[in-house]
């Protein structure tokens, strides 16, 4: 008897990992998407349950990549529906021999495709491959509510974003050592998008789109919601601390070096640098 995709257990993920984020209130209606990749372990129960797969084409070639597997969340799909449907709402690509087209293999049932900011996301899998030596496998898209907002009010770089966050909550320098990536605002859904997200990617763990949302990855589901949750707890604080006047005291920079030496972690040398965060001008 032939395995059914539908019990494996990277649905079973992804369908926790989207009921989690839509209870968190970070993926209204379509917004939000999130894709795992596979090992030729996680699949080979299914491979005899494949007929002809369908073929989407990619927006550009990614060579890079060519034969990697990916269960994505669809194009247009509620997060919020996943856990009803998720043979409609998920679906499983292999990415073509040459890098240029896309393979359903499962999924998609309406004849849709992959989430529409997939190249942020195949182009993020490649800087974080190449970053981890393979072991970073998520990449998870939210629009975390109060990170949202404080991208309307930070002075806007990787250092003094990331120093906010640090301050913000005491356990986010060791989570998230390296840091947050920003970067301008950018049309979603393009190559251009895309491109700019993977060099952020390449080099730390969350990218902030400003006045949209939040890139996180990791090696597992778990790891990028965490990293994800823990950003925007600190976020909300903040945003709590801003509403009652700003702050009055908080982490100092030799707090920050202590915490790093106490859980052995290299914190980013541009945030450490800087005397506090400043709001924009």
């Amino acid at each position: 008897m032939t395995a059914n995709m539908i019990d494996s257990w990277f649905v079973k993920a992804m369908v926790k990992a989207t009921t989690d984020c839509w209870d968190k209130g970070w993926d209204e209606r379509n917004g939000g998407n999130i894709s795992l990749r596979l090992t030729d372990d996680d699949l080979a129960p299914y491979l005899a349950g494949i007929r002809e797969p369908r073929r989407l084409p990619m927006t550009e070639p990614l060579p890079a990549i060519a034969g990697q597997s990916y269960i994505v969340t669809g194009t247009g799909k509620f997060f919020r529906n996943v856990q009803l449907d998720p043979e409609n709402n998920l679906g499983v690509v292999r990415v073509g021999a040459d890098g240029s087209f896309l393979e359903v293999l499962w999924g998609y049932r309406d004849g849709g495709g992959p989430t529409s900011e997939f190249s942020s996301h195949f182009k993020g899998h490649i800087a974080r491959q190449n970053a981890t030596n393979g072991s970073d496998r998520v990449v998870l898209h939210c629009h975390a509510t109060n990170l949202i907002a404080l991208t309307y009010v930070l002075q806007w770089n990787d250092a003094n974003v990331t120093r906010a966050l640090w301050e913000g909550s005491t356990e986010c320098l060791v989570v998230f050592p390296d840091g947050v990536g920003t970067m301008p605002w950018l049309v979603p859904g393009t190559d251009q998008m895309g491109d700019a997200t993977a060099r952020l990617l390449a080099k730390r763990p969350l990218v902030l789109w400003p006045f949209h949302g939040v890139f996180g990855v990791g090696p597992t589901l778990d790891d990028a919601f965490g990293l994800i949750d823990t950003a925007e707890k600190a976020a909300e604080i903040l945003v709590k601390v801003l509403s009652m006047g700003g702050p009055r005291q908080t982490m100092s920079t030799q707090d920050l070096i202590d915490l790093a030496a106490r859980f052995k972690v290299v914190p980013q040398p541009e945030a450490m640098a800087l005397d506090g965060w400043r709001l924009a001008d």
